[in-house]
């Protein structure tokens, strides 16, 4: 089994914040009190799991000698081949429990998330899938007893969504879903189709940690807002108020629009809530390169040839290329079915961060990478 990567930088954190936690004030600021008191928690459980792995192996030590010694009792050495197993089994547990707690978890895992859906190639089929992400994602939350919360949308002709942002609230969203951003590719024949044909079309996602004020520093004079009448299909209140607002952050020129309130100040903290998400995922892309893309670069332009995952319709098939996971299962992941690929994903993300922190490939790495070669092999792209 391999070696355990060194206990002591941990144990040095612990004792920190411990120091930190005994100062009279640390209460003060209840938000980052919540913060450390959750980080010590973990690392407390982390160092003494990392004590019962130690107990365990000398526990296995002694019972090998014991089994080994020739002129040892016979009762004894039959105890301790009967405890060897269950050892061994709890030893190889630990190991992989306490790998998984020294990653160094991201510190958005916990966060609500903005996500963001734009049909990109492929015109009023692909803003039909945009809205069937939609409701796969809605799905998804609702079995996970999330809250979703619409912060702008532009829906097109044929009933489907040209783009829609919305905020999902609940526990360990963004761990959940961070890997969801990039180019989505569906393959199916379109209901506007008359002559059968296959068609391609793609829609990108962008999953941002939601940020607060105190997370992102934002100089009002660096915003550009201005208001003006929502548009809409027809109905009550449309068209009849200055509601809509626009913002421009002049510094990183992105821009945000929130048009979905009737009232100006609503959209006016959408619209903020969002701009603010969009530099705090920026800021973080600068900050951790290593493990992450920038938003620019999670979702690509849209294009054809620029994918994470296809939807192929007609061979019921889903594939996430980027871990090379092939299901064929399209009908139940459409209704929002999608943890064996969140799974797989964080399963890979883990197996990085293990070759970053310990210098070597997780075990079993290699030969599902060999098995993820011949099922590409034999499903080349379509």
């Amino acid at each position: 089994m391999d070696q355990l990567p060194d206990i002591s930088p941990f144990q040095r954190r612990l004792d920190e914040l411990d120091a930190q936690m005994a100062d009279p004030s640390f209460y003060n600021n209840p938000r980052k009190a919540a913060d450390v008191s959750r980080e010590q928690q973990k690392l407390q459980q982390l160092v003494g799991q990392h004590h019962t792995y130690e107990k365990t192996k000398r526990e296995i030590a002694e019972a090998q000698a014991l089994i080994k010694d020739v002129a040892g009792d016979p009762d004894l050495k039959e105890l301790a081949a009967a405890e060897l197993p269950d050892l061994q089994r709890k030893q190889e547990q630990l190991h992989e429990t306490i790998l998984r707690a020294m990653i160094p978890p991201d510190p958005s895992d916990s966060r609500n998330t903005v996500m963001e859906i734009r049909a990109g190639t492929g015109g009023d089929e692909a803003s039909l899938f945009a809205a069937e992400l939609f409701r796969l994602y809605s799905k998804y939350s609702d079995a996970r007893g999330w809250k979703i919360q619409p912060m702008s949308s532009s829906p097109s002709d044929r009933g489907g969504m040209k783009e829609i942002i919305f905020l999902i609230t609940g526990d360990d969203v963004y761990k959940q879903l961070k890997f969801e951003s990039g180019v989505h590719r569906v393959q199916r024949v379109p209901v506007t189709e008359a002559n059968g044909r296959i068609h391609t079309s793609t829609v990108t996602v962008a999953v941002l940690p939601e940020a607060e004020e105190v997370d992102v520093k934002i100089d009002p004079q660096d915003l550009e807002i201005s208001v003006c009448r929502a548009s809409g299909p027809g109905g009550q209140g449309v068209n009849t108020t200055d509601s809509a607002v626009q913002i421009v952050h002049k510094p990183s020129g992105l821009m945000v629009q929130c048009a979905d309130e009737r009232s100006q100040i609503k959209n006016k903290a959408k619209a903020m809530t969002v701009l603010r998400s969009r530099l705090l995922k920026q800021k973080e892309d600068e900050e951790h390169a290593k493990y992450a893309l920038n938003r620019r670069s999670q979702i690509g332009s849209g294009g054809r040839s620029e994918r994470i995952r296809t939807y192929n319709f007609p061979q019921n098939r889903l594939t996430d290329h980027r871990i090379g996971l092939t299901l064929y299962n399209l009908p139940q992941v459409m209704e929002g079915l999608i943890g064996e690929v969140v799974a797989g994903l964080q399963k890979e993300d883990f197996e990085q961060k293990f070759a970053a922190l310990t210098g070597q490939e997780y075990a079993g790495v290699s030969q599902r990478r060999a098995r993820r070669s011949a099922k590409g092999r034999t499903a080349r792209e379509d």
